[in-house]
């Protein structure tokens, strides 16, 4: 052997050397790897149920907002109607009201001066 081939071998050794202080870092980090992708997969198997629930509470949060939006149409139009009736009431029973309560107080005034005596007033 001359001295080229012992330096070959010494390099080959430290070759195979270096690339077993390498590999278990490599294997590790595979390792790792596998981990991660087995977590991603129990997480995505928990979310697609959770998903499904959340779909179903969303359509059946919606139905009920469609019958609250036909009940609050209702009650609008029901207070609508009671606007309505409540303007009728007055002009048709207000005014000739106000008129028979305007007359009554007329009557009360002038029956109440007609009964006092006329003594207080002094002529000249």
């Amino acid at each position: 052997m001359s001295g080229g081939d012992i330096a070959g071998l010494i390099a080959a050794g430290v070759f195979a050397v270096l690339v077993l202080l390498l590999a278990v870092p490599i294997l590790k980090l595979g390792s790792v790897l596998e981990e991660i992708r087995t977590s991603i997969r129990s997480i995505s198997d928990g979310a697609t149920p959770l998903m499904d629930e959340v779909t179903a509470t969303v359509s059946t949060t919606n139905q009920q907002l469609k019958k609250v939006d036909g009940i609050a149409s209702n009650v609008s139009d029901a207070s609508a109607n009671l606007s309505a009736l409540s303007s009728l009431v007055a002009a048709t029973v207000g005014s000739p009201l106000i008129k028979v309560a305007a007359f009554s107080y007329g009557v009360r005034t002038a029956l109440a001066n007609r009964k006092k005596p006329a003594a207080g007033r002094r002529s000249r």
